[in-house]
């Protein structure tokens, strides 16, 4: 992830589709420092409003400084984006203009080392995106059984070698827990082939559990469902997402809205009909651009 730092994913391409435009109501449910919402406001120039969450207080307070300038077109709250409906009553919204998700983890949260959501640094085994959340990762990793491990490895890493991995980890912690992102890496790296140029062997163990501990499938699940009645006629959804378990997700929901129910009418339309990807310039100065897919989707008119 070194050098991309600040630099929000897609951006180009997510200002084109929300088609920004002043007295609009837009979302980022996914604020990190503040980048998109930075270019959302700037597009929407001079009315346009921007609602903006994020799980992380330090990431509400980077982007609190960050977008002081734009006044009182901005609210910034402490919050999950699936809580978007709750959010939308207290501000007396009913829906708005155009809703932007950026999946991925900031770069931020990566080097905290004190977060522990990297295996390239030592830290404590906390993955937390909130510190409202009461499970950590070491928590995880002391509580469950192998076999439920196991099942969290495979379902939420995609992680082949899930079962070696598990065993070794419930080997280690008869003698001792494991308490750090060190100490976790050294297990896998000792029961897993690693091979020069692939990936980290801990890469999809640390995916696997960040994505428990935060329950992040679930929230975006409880997102779409209630996403539909968010959005004015003609509204935007934008989801820019980093690995397969997520577009997956995106893909069935926007489809199924798409088709529409049996008998009835399609309530969207699919914009991307395949995802879009970054070029290989983007690539090239943000790497954490590299694994990225922009899936978009517009709320018909009411009949």
């Amino acid at each position: 992830m070194e050098g991309s730092r600040h630099l929000p994913v897609l951006l180009p391409e997510v200002l084109e589709y929300l088609a920004c435009q002043p007295d609009r109501v837009y979302v980022d449910g996914t604020l990190g420092s503040g980048g998109h919402a930075r270019a959302i406001l700037e597009r929407s120039s001079p009315t346009g409003r921007l609602i903006g969450l994020d799980w992380d207080e330090q990431a509400i307070q980077r982007a609190k400084e960050n977008l002081a300038g734009f006044g009182n077109r901005v609210e910034l709250q402490k919050e999950n984006f699936k809580d978007l409906r709750w959010v939308l009553k207290s501000l007396s919204l009913t829906a708005v203009h155009g809703i932007l998700l950026d999946l991925g983890v900031s770069t931020e949260r990566l080097e905290d080392r004190e977060k522990g959501f990297s295996f390239r640094w030592d830290g404590p085994l906390d993955m937390r995106m909130s510190r409202e959340t009461k499970i950590t990762a070491q928590d995880l990793l002391q509580k469950l059984s192998v076999w439920e491990m196991s099942g969290i490895l495979r379902e939420y890493g995609e992680e082949r070698w899930a079962n070696r991995i598990s065993r070794a980890i419930g080997r280690r912690r008869q003698t001792r827990a494991i308490q750090t992102t060190r100490e976790l890496v050294e297990v896998i790296e000792k029961s897993v082939p690693f091979h020069r140029g692939r990936i980290h062997p801990a890469t999809r163990t640390f995916q696997a559990l960040r994505i428990a501990v935060n329950d992040e499938l679930g929230n975006l699940k409880t997102f779409l469902a209630e996403c539909p009645d968010l959005l004015f006629p003609g509204g935007r959804l934008c989801i820019i997402s980093f690995h397969s378990l997520e577009d997956r997700i995106v893909k069935n929901h926007f489809r199924q809205w798409a088709k529409g129910p049996e008998g009835g009418s399609p309530s969207f339309r699919i914009l991307t009909p395949k995802p879009v990807v970054p070029s290989s310039a983007e690539v090239l100065s943000n790497p954490k651009a590299r694994s990225a897919k922009l899936r978009v989707a517009e709320k018909l008119s009411e009949t």
